[in-house]
């Protein structure tokens, strides 16, 4: 099928020969694509939508043929969350907290420790009434009930939560793992302690705990000392170790005492050189060897992990390292291996590798997800490939049998190796029949859940294979025959329709409606033709409304389009002839045209016949009014050009002035010839029309008369006002306070803002308003006080004041209004240790509110937020990367910016000034803001706005605290230059806050520059910033601060660089939580 655009223009073809009256029934269903071919299927990749009788790829594939059940529903299949047979049962990862699951399953598939869990006493759980959800309360209940659901439940897997939170962990932050194991049976033990039944209480000693002691022998007198202890695990340093064989050789080595680290001798009663050693005692039934893969970098001050291989066996002969006791079993069988995947400290998962005692069989336990491995063998496989890195590539050392070898493991289980038995309840925990009914009512609402399930996806199923049939039955009805009768149906509707997963809605027509109440032409695309029948069965079971059958074609509507088409064309020809007849020579009466109508006629012209002919917001008249030649315009002349005259909405309104007459702006208008006027007139009946004679507007004739009187006296005034203070306008021989001028005691002082507005009156009297008023009262405290002392105004205070010679300021207070004198004093005076110089002011210093200036000037610079500072990265040999280069990135075109500056004068409004202060309250603010609030006529406040003004002064003496710094400061007077901060290359500008630690700094910077914390030097105006624990409002860091960074060479280990991105806030383990008793 053809592009939609050309079967619309085929649809309307017909209106080059046939006028709106000669419409016949034909042309009408031309227009409306009635008789359009149908397209067939395999025909169209999608949907025609100029096209109202093609049905094809509306969603109608997705129904016919036979469809899979599944894809009637989206609720997964309930048994895929049963447990399958002969499996053991997963743990939910609620987060982080998958090294919990790991140890809860080692824990699980320890049967002396479940069996002796069970014998625990449980009273709530033996009196708990079934009709309730079981809560247990300790870490006893709560262990027992885990483990008797994953002994016996229906469930694939089982959501740890309770104990969970229980134990008061952070289930979004992965914790230490080995410390999480020691703590635990720690409180495990603690628990069990308190238990009636002797046989329980030393459970978790039975089964873990073993004995050593540290030997020491001292060199001298050779006198041996011994002190006993208990282990739950051995841990074991894997650093620059192979096997697991080195691991425990290394742990129980002879270590030698000597210099400061030497032993008190009670023998010798002196500290004399000794060897320390470990002696293993005893061991437990249960191994436990923590390999010590997560070690402290002293470099970075924080953890990392050390990936590197060890070897193990699967049957470890403990005998060669105990001492004591020969008769005691040593040989242990590998039970568990305990995976930690990533090569950061700070991030991976956690997952377990556990034999089943009962079978032998080796089972890998991924949290919810629990793969038998095959041949009853370990293998660890992928566990070793993850988180390979380019800079940490090692190969893998070979295995001998009955080894295995890991660079991820973290901890390793045996158990001691025990004589064969064909006693099956060695092997068999059964659960106790108070937490079996517990597991049978939690069964029992996973199968009610199940069939609720079952029964939502068979109505899902239901339904969708009752809509299957429908659309099949409906689509094959659809095509409508020649002939016969038919009706439109939104395309929209049929695709929602045989869209299943949205609610189908009654059907809508609307929208699609004319002026008239009928199917609007432009809207047929957007349609489909269907047949009765199934137009009949759809409007039967969905409703809606109104329906468009084949005498709902609009012949208004169509009659209209045509009048517009063409009248399209007769425009061109019109617009042609309009052209040639402007340029010719006028001869005889003319006619005045506005310039901007006569480019934009045309356009109006079809916009003025579709509002007449009430035509529908469904046609565009910018749209039908271009035509070929607007492109060509340009040959006809400028005054023809097309142009977007947005604002045009009548024809020769541009040529009619505020008070209805004739515009005085001749440039803006064009005589014409009364046969172009006649033209015009014939598409614009209702345009204002001007004769050659006609007189301009009198009004605006007077009001351009008096607008040139008042420039001409601005003019003189300027004149007159500057040459009375030339030296002021031209900032010549003025007056400062570093070096007081001589011949008079006396300086009047006025706000700077007055005397740039001054000056930019003079320098353009016609374009600015003139000054009438001197705002002294911005310069005092609410008190009436003068703000600033000597002192103060030669230190940066003064940049935003003018001095005046006594005489200037006699011209100044006759020209202008003055609310309030201003003036400086220098007294001298001789004493016998020589001449002395003193200077007050008038009004005299407010001590009161210039302490509450100076306090919250300081308060600022120490509080602060989202402030911006700078870090300068310094090279090798401690010089700043080049000064003189500004950063390439920096906005565009500061040089020209810093041009333009330079003839900026104080007060203008200027972002950069505002920009630049952003950080901190300005000062001087209520200054710079005068120009948006004061009259035109104002340059500053009058009497009536002082009270306004001085509050607001008060209320923002804190505002004022912030004193520009003395490097912005600008001469008295003189023109401001950029206070932005430019930066340079190698610096870049960071957001931060007073009350951020210097380590979180270090971060930030860590982002900007890729330069770890550990590597950083820092400092600012020459002073190490060293405490990563201090702020930075402490540390001196004031907004616009520059700080210099100098860069260690990086570390080698890609790895510890991960841990650092990996930690933002200080390490608090399990401190708050239950593991601790909290």
């Amino acid at each position: 099928m053809a592009p939609r655009i050309q079967l619309e223009k085929a649809a309307w073809r017909w209106v080059e020969t046939v006028k709106p009256e000669e419409i016949r029934q034909e042309h009408i269903e031309l227009a409306y694509r009635v008789n359009l071919l149908a397209c067939k299927r395999g025909a169209c990749r999608r949907n025609c939508k100029g096209n109202p009788n093609c049905l094809v790829g509306i969603g109608e594939q997705a129904w016919l043929g036979e469809i899979d059940e599944n894809a009637f529903h989206n609720i997964d299949d309930p048994n895929s969350e049963r447990r399958d047979k002969n499996t053991f049962v997963g743990l939910t990862n609620l987060g982080a907290t998958c090294y919990v699951n790991t140890f809860l399953q080692v824990w699980f598939h320890n049967l002396e420790l479940r069996r002796s869990l069970y014998q625990c006493l449980n009273s709530r759980a033996q009196e708990h009434n079934i009709e309730s959800d079981y809560e247990p309360q300790s870490i006893c209940e709560h262990l027992q009930y885990l483990f008797a659901l994953l002994q016996n439940s229906n469930r694939k897997y089982i959501d740890p939560s309770g104990l969970v939170k229980a134990l008061g962990l952070d289930t979004g932050q992965q914790q230490d793992a080995q410390e999480f194991s020691k703590l635990f049976l720690s409180l495990l033990e603690d628990t069990l302690s308190k238990q009636k039944n002797p046989n329980l209480q030393n459970v978790i000693q039975r089964q873990f705990c073993g004995q050593f002691s540290y030997v020491t022998v001292c060199n001298e007198c050779g006198r041996s000392s011994a002190l006993p202890s208990r282990f739950y695990e051995l841990e074991l340093n894997i650093q620059g170790h192979k096997n697991l064989t080195e691991c425990v050789t290394e742990f129980l080595k002879e270590e030698k005492l000597d210099g400061e680290n030497r032993y008190f001798c009670e023998s010798c009663q002196s500290k004399q050189s000794a060897t320390r050693r470990i002696k293993l005692h005893s061991l437990p039934p249960t191994l436990n060897l923590q390999l010590m893969r997560f070690v402290f970098d002293r470099q970075t001050g924080h953890k990392k992990k050390l990936n590197t291989f060890i070897s193990f066996p699967e049957q470890l002969d403990m005998g060669p390292f105990l001492e004591g006791k020969p008769d005691q079993r040593c040989v242990y069988e590998l039970n568990a291996v305990l995976i930690h995947r990533g090569i950061s400290a700070y991030s991976g998962h956690y997952i377990a590798h556990v034999k089943d005692a009962r079978t032998g069989d080796w089972y890998k336990f991924n949290d919810e997800e629990i793969e038998k491995m095959e041949g009853k063998k370990l293998q660890l496989g992928i566990e070793e490939d993850i988180a390979e890195t380019v800079k940490s590539q090692t190969r893998k050392p070979k295995c001998s049998k009955g080894y295995h070898c890991s660079r991820n493991a973290y901890m390793l289980v045996y158990k001691v190796q025990e004589e064969e038995s064909s006693d099956p309840s060695r092997t068999n925990v059964e659960v106790p029949a108070f937490l079996q009914r517990l597991v049978d009512q939690d069964n029992h609402k996973f199968e009610e859940w199940c069939s609720e399930m079952a029964d939502m996806r068979k109505q899902s199923v239901d339904k969708g294979k009752a809509k299957h049939e429908e659309v099949k039955e409906l689509y094959k009805l659809l095509p409508t025959k020649d002939g016969e009768p038919y009706e439109f149906i939104p395309l929209d509707w049929l695709k929602k329709w045989l869209d299943d997963s949205t609610a189908t809605k009654e059907i809508d027509n609307s929208l699609f409606l004319c002026s008239h109440g009928k199917l609007h032409p432009d809207k047929v695309g957007d349609s489909k033709r269907v047949s009765l029948q199934a137009a009949q069965l759809l409007y039967e079971r969905y409703s809606g409304g109104p329906r468009l059958d084949n005498s709902s074609l609009c012949r208004e509507c169509v009659s209209q389009r045509c009048r517009v088409l063409r009248l399209k064309n007769q425009l061109n020809e019109d617009y042609k002839e309009v052209s040639n007849l402007v340029k010719r020579t006028l001869s005889g009466e003319g006619y005045w045209v506005g310039k901007a109508s006569l480019r934009s006629w045309r356009q109006l012209a079809l916009e003025q016949l579709e509002e007449d002919e009430h035509e529908t917001k469904y046609s565009n008249g910018q749209t039908n009014g271009q035509g070929p030649h607007i492109n060509n315009s340009k040959e006809f002349g400028p005054e023809l050009s097309e142009g977007n005259e947005d604002e045009m909405k009548t024809f020769n309104e541009d040529i009619v002035c505020s008070h209805g007459g004739l515009s005085i702006l001749e440039t803006e208008r064009k005589l014409v010839s009364s046969e172009v006027w006649t033209k015009l007139r014939a598409y614009f009946s209702k345009a204002p029309e001007f004769t050659q004679n006609q007189e301009p507007c009198q009004q605006c004739l007077t009001l351009e008369q008096e607008e040139k009187d008042n420039e001409a006296v601005s003019k003189m005034m300027a004149l007159d006002q500057k040459n009375q203070l030339l030296n002021l306008f031209h900032e010549k021989n003025r007056p400062t306070l570093t070096k007081w001028p001589q011949g008079t005691d006396v300086l009047y002082i006025v706000p700077l803002f007055f005397v740039d507005e001054w000056r930019k009156f003079i320098r353009r009297p016609t374009k600015s308003s003139p000054v009438s008023n001197v705002g002294n009262t911005l310069l005092l405290c609410p008190h009436g006080g003068f703000m600033f002392t000597y002192d103060s105004l030669i230190n940066g205070d003064a940049q935003h004041i003018a001095l005046l010679w006594p005489n200037e300021w006699e011209v100044i207070s006759r020209l202008f209004i003055v609310d309030q004198p201003i003036s400086i004093h220098c007294f001298k005076q001789t004493t016998p240790s020589g001449p002395t110089t003193q200077y007050t002011t008038q009004p005299d210093l407010c001590w009161e509110c210039r302490e509450s200036f100076l306090f919250q000037q300081q308060r600022d610079l120490r509080e602060y937020t989202q402030a911006t500072i700078y870090i300068r990265k310094v090279i090798e040999d401690k010089r700043m990367i080049k000064e003189a280069a500004p950063e390439m990135n920096a906005s565009s075109s500061e040089a020209e910016e810093e041009k333009e500056e330079h003839l900026k004068v104080d007060g203008e409004k200027d972002p950069d000034f505002s920009q630049a202060q952003s950080t901190r309250t300005q000062p001087w603010k209520w200054l710079s803001s005068k120009q948006d609030t004061d009259r035109p006529g104002d340059a500053l406040p009058s009497e009536s706005q002082d009270g306004a003004k001085r509050l607001k002064l008060c209320d923002n003496s804190a505002a004022s605290a912030a004193a520009v710094s003395v490097t912005n400061m600008t001469k008295l007077g003189g023109i401001r230059r950029s206070t932005r901060h430019r930066k340079l290359r190698g610096e870049k500008a960071l957001i931060v806050s007073a009350n951020q630690t210097l380590k979180e700094l270090k971060i930030q910077i860590m982002h900007a520059f890729s330069v770890a914390p550990f590597d950083q030097n820092l400092s600012i105006d020459g002073k190490s910033l060293t405490d990563d624990s201090a702020t930075l409002g402490s540390l001196g860091v004031i907004p616009e601060s520059i700080i210099c960074l100098k860069a260690d060479e990086p570390i080698a280990d890609y790895a510890a660089m991960d841990d650092v991105y990996q930690v933002r806030m200080p390490e608090e383990g399990f401190k708050g939580t239950g593991l601790l008793g909290h």
